[in-house]
C-alpha cells in the first residue's frame, strides 16, 4: 500500500525521532513527504500528490497495527506542515515576543507566539497525542537560529520518556511560557520531525553539520527504471539508437540514455547532488504519436538544458562537455573568438533547440563516450 521509502523512513522515526530526506531535485521528495502524511495519520484521505489504497489500521479499530507504525498505540495523530525560508525565525518554529493589538486606539502590547514546533510537542504530550513535524526545505532558512537551544533536545535519547515522565538524560532548554516568564522545557518522545532538503541547490548555505547529526539521514537518488516504466521502454535494451527514429519508443529511449549521461557527468563534474531526478522528465503522460512524443521530448529537454547551464554557470566548457557539444551527430558546436584581444567561447545554437535537433541531440549525448 505504502511506498517501501515512505515506510523505511516511519521505522527510522521510531528508532530516531528524527530524518532528514535529501537529494538531488526531482527525486521524489514532496510526493514522499504526502505519503508519510498519510501513513502517520493513518488515514484514507486524499492528498495533492498521493492518494492512498486503504485505511492503516490503528489501536481503536480493533486491528493489528503495523510494526512500522511510531507510536502504534496513540490515535490522536496529527501532522504539522512547514517551510522554511530565509525569513524563518525562532518565534515561528519555538516561541518568542510577537506584537500584539488590543484593540482601537489602545496601544500596542506583545505576547508570546506558539511556533509549529512547539504546537506539534504540545500535542505529543497529551495522554493519546503523538505529531509529525514535516519541515519542508530545512535548509533554504537559518535552521539552527530557528530550532535555537532545542537543538540538543532532538535527539531521542535526551527527550522526555514515553510516559511524559524525566529521566536523568532529559535535556531540557529555557522557553517563554504564556506569561512572557522563561521556563525549562522538554520534547516529548512521541514527536518526530522529518526534514527535507536539496543539498545542491546553490541559493542557500549547507546545513550546519551539528544540526544534521540530529537526524537520521535518508537519501532519494535519480531512478531511471521509474523512467522506463513511464515510457513502457526496454530498460535493459543495451544496443546503437537507430540513426533515424521510427516511433515513440526511439525517442523516451534516446532521452532517457541522454538524461543518464547527463547526470553520471554531472555527478563527476559536481558531484551526485547536482544531478536532476527522474521526476524532471515525467511532468504529463508519455504520449504515443510519434511527433506528440517528440515534443515532450523537446520540452524534457529544455528542463535538462537548463538545469545544466544552472550546474555549470560561468563554465561553458562544462555545459558543452556535458551535453557532448562537438560529437558526431550533436547538433552543439563550441567554438573560440576574439573579443577585447580575450579568447571567448561560444557555444551554439544557444536558444531552444529546432524539433528536428532533438533526436539527434538525445542520440548524440546518449551515445558519446
Amino acid at each position: 500500500m505504502y511506498s517501501d521509502d515512505c515506510i523505511r523512513i516511519l521505522e527510522l522515526l521510531a528508532e530516531r525521532n528524527n530524518v532528514l530526506i535529501s537529494g538531488p531535485p526531482a527525486t521524489g521528495k514532496s510526493r514522499l513527504l504526502a505519503e508519510l502524511k498519510h501513513a502517520f495519520r493513518g488515514d484514507s484521505e486524499t492528498g495533492s500528490s498521493y492518494q492512498p489504497e486503504a485505511e492503516i489500521p490503528l489501536p481503536n479499530k480493533g486491528n493489528t497495527v503495523p510494526a512500522w507504525l511510531p507510536s502504534q498505540d496513540r490515535t490522536d495523530r496529527r501532522v504539522f506542515i512547514t517551510a522554511f525560508d530565509q525569513s524563518t525565525h525562532q518565534r515561528d518554529v519555538l516561541r518568542g515576543l510577537v506584537p500584539k493589538v488590543l484593540g482601537d486606539g489602545a496601544p500596542l502590547g506583545f505576547s508570546a507566539s506558539k511556533g509549529i514546533l512547539y504546537r506539534a510537542a504540545e500535542h505529543a504530550r497529551k495522554p493519546d497525542g503523538a505529531s509529525l513535524l514535516i519541515v519542508d526545505e530545512i535548509n533554504r532558512g537559518p535552521a539552527v537560529a530557528a530550532f535555537g537551544a532545542s537543538i540538543v533536545s532532538l535527539e531521542s535519547d535526551k527527550r522526555l520518556a514515553a510516559d511524559g515522565k524525566f529521566t536523568p538524560a532529559t535535556q531540557t532548554f529555557e522557553l517563554l511560557d504564556d506569561s512572557g516568564q522563561m521556563v525549562d522545557y522538554a520534547l516529548p518522545r512521541h514527536l518526530y520531525i522529518v526534514g527535507a532538503m536539496n543539498q545542491a541547490d546553490a541559493s542557500v548555505a549547507p546545513l550546519d553539520v551539528a544540526f544534521q547529526r540530529r537526524f537520521a539521514p535518508f537519501w532519494l537518488t535519480p531512478d531511471e527504471s521509474v523512467l522506463h516504466m513511464h515510457f513502457g521502454v526496454d530498460g535493459n535494451s543495451a544496443g546503437q539508437l537507430p540513426s533515424q527514429m521510427a516511433n515513440n519508443k526511439d525517442v523516451y529511449t534516446a532521452l532517457v540514455r541522454a538524461w543518464q549521461r547527463v547526470n553520471e557527468r554531472l555527478a563527476l563534474g559536481r558531484g551526485a547532488a547536482f544531478q536532476l531526478g527522474h521526476g524532471a522528465l515525467m511532468h504529463a503522460a508519455a504520449p504515443t504519436e510519434l511527433e506528440k512524443a517528440l515534443r515532450y521530448a523537446a520540452n524534457c529537454w529544455t528542463l535538462m538544458r537548463a538545469h545544466v547551464d544552472e550546474v555549470f554557470f560561468g563554465d561553458l566548457r562544462g555545459v558543452a562537455e556535458t551535453i557532448s557539444a562537438d560529437a558526431p551527430g550533436s547538433p552543439f558546436t563550441l567554438t573560440s573568438a576574439t573579443f577585447a584581444e580575450q579568447p571567448v567561447l561560444q557555444l551554439s545554437p544557444s536558444g531552444e533547440l529546432k524539433l528536428s535537433q532533438v533526436y539527434p541531440a538525445l542520440k548524440a549525448i546518449a551515445e558519446s563516450p
